[in-house]
């Protein structure tokens, strides 16, 4: 069972267990529902692709190829390994 505290501004921080299990980052947004027997159920809130198509356009900025994107996609699993 994972235990989360209140603090006086009404914050809770999720212990990383459960941000690991939901796959929640810094940033991320979570819908809280509150069911009818008092409990609560946490669901992160994803958006759908057309929701944040064309975020990444930066006028002027370089294509990037699909094997660029792949070796920064290793690099960054390397370093979140390291990390642990």
């Amino acid at each position: 069972m994972a235990l989360a505290t209140m603090t006086t501004k009404g914050q809770i921080t999720l212990p990383k267990a459960v941000r690991d299990v939901l796959r929640l980052h810094s940033g991320d947004k979570v819908d809280v529902i509150v069911r009818d027997d008092g409990s609560a159920l946490l669901k992160p809130v994803t958006k759908k692709a057309a929701e944040v198509f064309g975020k990444l356009h930066s006028p002027g900025r370089k294509p990037v190829s699909v094997e660029e994107i792949n070796k920064a996609v290793r690099q960054r699993h390397i370093l979140r390994a390291a990390n642990k």
